[in-house]
């Protein structure tokens, strides 16, 4: 007996309500023509990677940002512009973002 059933049984007069069905729209992220900086940086000793010269939305950048992240599995944050990930991964991220359509341009090292 599942759920469903035993509820029916505790609340015979009870009548559900469909669920909404939640549409899944894909955000389409803006494409510049410019192309984004990836730079490496080293910060407090540390290795980090960054992205600049988004020219879209910042709810766009913030997105991008997140799916780089999850993308490479690191941490990283989105400050003054700019997409930080921890580490150098400029090679995977000029790549992730060239099968996205957009122009990377490497700087520094």
């Amino acid at each position: 007996m599942d759920l469903q059933d035993q509820l029916k049984k505790l609340f015979p007069d009870h009548v559900s309500e469909p669920e909404p069905e939640k549409e899944e729209s894909s955000h389409e992220l803006f494409v510049q023509k410019e192309a984004l900086i990836c730079k490496f940086e080293k910060r407090n000793g540390k290795v980090n990677t960054i992205i600049d010269g988004y020219e879209g939305e910042t709810e766009d950048f913030k997105l991008l940002a997140k799916e780089i992240k999850q993308f490479l599995s690191v941490g990283g944050s989105f400050k003054d512009n700019q997409i930080i990930i921890q580490g150098d991964y400029r090679d995977k991220i000029m790549k992730f973002l060239v099968e996205k359509g957009f122009k990377v341009k490497r700087v520094g090292g």
